[in-house]
């Protein structure tokens, strides 16, 4: 006669002792809680050493791009000095060094400007006026000189100066801006980025940093390091 199902399915708790269901000895078991956690607390320090370098290379160090002056080259910075109201390119290497890389150069220039302090005052509100978020924590007029950020803080692109129509033009997308660094038209949020200049032991250096462009705001992006 056929044995019914019922007779050959056992109930769980008729079958024989299993190795998965012994917990094992109390000494066993404390064994295995420690290594659970130990591997735990491991893969969490890991994990954390490994993201802090990566956090801290996207942070900007605030601190070295205070200290960091590039010389801009000699004869630039004559040619500004003998300027009058004419903006002059001047040259200079940019070095920049990170926590991974050996320190690179790469060739860079920026915009100089011979400037009247209360007539730039007037002219760049948005360095002066109420709006904090939108000043630069160094004087943007020093020795007399203006030094712009040769890059158009629209998109990004490096514009130029044009002596006919004595503007600053950005050949991307049309920003114009005065000698003084000014907005004047095109989709620009902000006038240009002034730079921090000074002269040591009689040679002019500047501070490089980059600001986030599309914004009215003046965000570090990076500084020079």
């Amino acid at each position: 006669m056929l044995a019914s199902s019922g007779d050959n399915l056992l109930p769980h708790d008729h079958c024989g002792p299993s190795a998965y269901d012994d917990p094992g000895t109390p000494e066993e078991i404390t064994r295995r809680t420690f290594m659970a956690n130990a591997t735990l607390t491991l893969g969490g320090i890991i994990g954390l050493g490994l993201a802090i370098p990566l956090v801290g290379s996207l942070i900007p160090k605030v601190g070295a791009g205070t200290s960091a002056w590039e010389p801009l080259d000699e004869a630039g910075w004559k040619a500004l000095q003998s300027a009058t109201d004419k903006p002059v390119k001047i040259d200079f290497v940019l070095k920049s060094k990170d926590a991974y890389l050996p320190e690179q150069s790469s060739p860079e220039s920026v915009w100089g400007v011979k400037v009247d302090f209360e007539r730039f005052k007037k002219a760049r509100p948005d360095l002066y006026g109420s709006d904090t978020k939108a000043h630069v924590p160094y004087p943007a007029v020093n020795l007399g000189f203006a030094v712009f950020s040769p890059i158009c803080p629209h998109l990004g692109c490096r514009y130029n100066y044009n002596a006919d129509a004595g503007k600053f033009l950005c050949p991307c997308h049309g920003s114009q801006f005065s000698k003084e660094g000014e907005h004047l038209a095109g989709p620009a949020a902000r006038g240009l980025d002034p730079l921090p200049l000074r002269e040591q032991n009689g040679q002019a250096e500047i501070t490089w940093i980059r600001y986030a462009p599309t914004t009215p705001d003046r965000i570090v992006v990076s500084y020079t390091s």
